[in-house]
């Protein structure tokens, strides 16, 4: 029980009232945006942290309740699925390999690692998690969320708990507790390492010497990358229009290949048909992958906004996986998480600077890579922007995109062959 309710017997905003959750939630996004754009010490947590904070903060105090159906219904069934699109726009794949270099190589190291990360850290706890009452299913749930949130972020986090069955499931908050604690603590490892003597010395850091050295390339603030930009109201009526049509045609198609699968005894190839082709978020981004991709400049280029956008909604969705965020939560449901969170952390970056050494790339490369598997584009890019790596910030953004994509795939992937 936390402190509100022992005091009132409820939340100080109860779970009925839509609006003033609603509001909390976009005043804390405003909030996080406003201090990251800033301040210098924000900058350096990224916004995006900030909010998933303060909704920790707010829920655990019990300002606001851990569930409602704003947080279910509207934020994880609408707005995630529209913001995915808008962002995936980014995602050029004849791009992405041109302008992110051995970044991209890091980059798919890293997911390497998450997802072995993941299968060794499944069948590591896979005996205790059942001798404590757990089921074995939920385990292999848990595992297929964090390979693609340990790929491409919360984005993914969202999609492969829906898959799985297990949004706004106790299971799914203690994840979530173990997600944000490993998350938020290895950027922090991430910050530290840059600045270590010992991994200096072992890679060739040229854009952390330009910063010490007082000569950059461009701004540094947060505020210089999201500046300003042209948009109009028919680039947001595009945008929007663009996204539901993406998201419609996918439910289309995959409430298709699942009618395929027989509601009896399907065989092996029957069920992955109906798990893979029959998820929503898998069409999501491959419609979207081929638009970015082939399309660019008969759609993508005429819809501004469109990264403004979608990372907006993405903040609104980081508030709200902040908030089953309680403590007592992990700790009473499922501990062995953090152990599973930390032994993917650990085995995603022994791949990520692994390969950055077998690669020849550069320390910021595998810091940034790292940072994109493990948080998404937006951390990563905060975190190039607040170290100012400013020439690091667009390949950020790219392989954190692309993230979204082979999370989705690789995530639904672990779940099937873990029996999710």
């Amino acid at each position: 029980m936390t402190l509100m309710e022992s005091l009132f017997g409820t939340t100080l905003i109860t779970a009925d009232n839509t609006w003033g959750l609603l509001g909390i939630m976009c005043i804390t996004v405003a909030l996080s945006i406003w201090l990251e754009q800033t301040y210098n010490w924000a900058s350096k947590v990224s916004g995006a942290i900030i909010a998933l904070i303060i909704a920790m903060f707010a829920a655990n105090i019990g300002i606001i309740p851990t569930n409602s159906v704003l947080y279910d219904d509207i934020v994880w069934g609408v707005v995630v699925p529209i913001g995915i699109p808008l962002l995936l726009l980014q995602c050029n794949l004849n791009k992405i390999g041109k302008l992110t270099g051995k970044m991209l190589v890091v980059f798919l190291m890293g997911a390497v690692g998450t997802t072995l990360g993941a299968l060794i850290s499944f069948f590591a706890l896979k005996g205790a998690y059942v001798a404590n009452g757990g089921n074995i299913a939920d385990l292999a749930g848990v595992a297929s969320m964090m390979t693609g949130s340990y790929i491409g972020g919360g984005v993914n986090f969202a999609a492969m708990a829906s898959a799985q069955g297990l949004k706004g499931t106790d299971v799914a908050a203690a994840a979530t507790v173990a997600d944000n604690l490993l998350m938020a603590a290895y950027f922090f490892v991430l910050i530290f390492i840059a600045g270590m003597k010992w991994f200096r010395n072992k890679f060739s850091h040229p854009y952390i010497d330009e910063v010490e050295s007082g000569v950059t390339t461009g701004k540094t603030q947060a505020a210089a990358f999201w500046d300003r930009k042209d948009i109009s109201l028919k680039d947001i009526a595009f945008n929007i229009a663009y996204a539901v049509a993406v998201v419609w045609a996918s439910t289309i198609i995959a409430g298709i290949f699942s009618g395929m699968v027989p509601a009896e005894n399907p065989t092996a190839f029957q069920d992955f048909v109906g798990k893979f082709f029959g998820s929503q978020y898998v069409w999501i981004t491959t419609i979207s992958v081929i638009v970015a991709t082939f399309f660019n400049k008969q759609i993508v280029e005429k819809m501004n906004g469109s990264q403004e956008i979608g990372t907006y909604l993405i903040y609104l969705f980081l508030f709200v996986i902040g908030v089953p965020a309680n403590i007592m939560t992990v700790i009473e449901k499922s501990p062995l998480f953090l152990v599973l969170c930390f032994i993917m952390v650990c085995v995603n970056m022994l791949f990520c600077f692994v390969g950055a050494k077998l690669a020849g790339a550069t320390l910021e490369d595998a810091i940034v890579a790292s940072n994109a598997n493990i948080g998404g584009p937006t951390t990563a890019a905060g975190m190039a922007i607040s170290q100012g790596w400013s020439a690091l910030v667009g390949p950020a953004m790219l392989v954190g995109v692309l993230g979204y994509v082979i999370g989705n795939y690789l995530g639904t992937l672990v779940g099937i062959i873990l029996g999710a």
